[in-house]
């Protein structure tokens, strides 16, 4: 439907990253079925000559596409996978079969922006695809979340919009938290929690960090502490050492905030966090506002992979 950011997406992938992409038959070809795009992604996964696979963009369904994975196809042949939003679902997968998957990255995205990739976000998947070890991340002091219509071609010519911005919050920020990686965009958590699909028992979670974001939808505050609230009640939310949230998107095309409205959207969201937080895991080391998510720029966590998170130096540190 998009061709544009598709299309720079790819050239970027060649020209920038050194990469040769390769497309699989359900790429481009909207209204695939699950078991296809199932298909493709055994395909990439037992391809020797495939060194990483990385998503087009999300959507709402990647969900119906689990149940057709071979899963000791994709476990004899493991590689990193990168993509955020939907692709909270395979990243889930993945990290049960104990494949490390990278949040963010998706081609029309991220490497499809128009004007230029954001540098933050360049550097962060270079260093994800091309490095190994320890990397910090850095906080961004602008960010954008104004989207402009994909099918005018004036869109690509000019850098979106970025407006000045805070660094992390802390929360609880007297610690230090060790441990690894799960969640990704809250909404698909939820989806995956109401199917119960991919969730493991609750113990399985002790120790790890609680990774969530919310996607374009713009879901509301009372939504976001509700999710929480739900994974408090199943055992789930106590489990874990610490919560990274991200940035939260505020404008839509449905919702053209002004910036004040924006401004007061993402504090709700916050608050709803927190009190959350405050009954089910009060002690819990809380960071908002880390670019992950569905703003720009956006950062590469690796999901079941380690993290970091010093509250005393205000530094957080994955390992690619």
């Amino acid at each position: 439907m998009f061709p544009a950011p598709y299309e720079l997406g790819l050239r970027r992938l060649r020209d920038d990253f050194g990469l040769v992409p390769v497309e699989y038959p359900a790429t481009r070809r909207m209204g695939a079925s699950a078991t296809e795009r199932a298909a493709d992604l055994h395909a990439a996964f037992a391809d020797p000559d495939i060194k990483a696979i990385i998503a087009s963009i999300g959507g709402d369904d990647q969900i119906t596409v689990l149940p057709h994975l071979d899963a000791e196809l994709i476990r004899a042949n493991p590689k990193p996978f990168f993509g955020y939003s939907d692709n909270t679902n395979l990243l889930t997968y993945l990290g049960n079969l104990g494949i490390v998957g990278f949040h963010g990255g998706s081609i029309m995205c991220q490497f499809g922006r128009p004007g230029a990739m954001h540098p933050l976000t360049a550097v962060s998947l270079q260093a994800a695809l091309f490095t190994s070890g320890e990397y910090e991340l850095r906080e961004s002091t602008a960010y954008g979340d104004v989207d402009r219509d994909w099918t005018d071609p004036a869109t690509f010519d000019f850098t979106p919009p970025m407006q000045g911005c805070t660094g992390w919050s802390w929360h609880n920020a007297d610690q230090v938290v060790e441990g690894v990686t799960w969640g990704g965009n809250l909404e698909i958590v939820s989806w995956l929690l109401m199917a119960d699909r991919e969730i493991r028992p609750t113990a399985a979670y002790e120790g790890m960090v609680l990774l969530i974001e919310t996607s374009e939808e713009l879901p509301s505050a009372t939504e976001v502490y509700r999710i929480l609230r739900n994974m408090g009640e199943r055992g789930l939310l106590r489990r874990f050492a610490a919560v990274l949230a991200g940035r939260a998107k505020a404008w839509s095309f449905e919702h053209p905030n002004t910036p004040d409205q924006k401004a007061a959207f993402a504090k709700e969201q916050r608050d709803a966090v927190l009190r959350a937080m405050a009954t089910y895991n009060p002690e819990a080391l809380v960071v908002f506002d880390v670019d992950f998510g569905h703003a720009d720029p956006q950062v590469v966590i690796p999901m079941g992979g380690r993290i970091r998170v010093d509250g005393q130096a205000r530094r957080i540190t994955v390992r690619y």
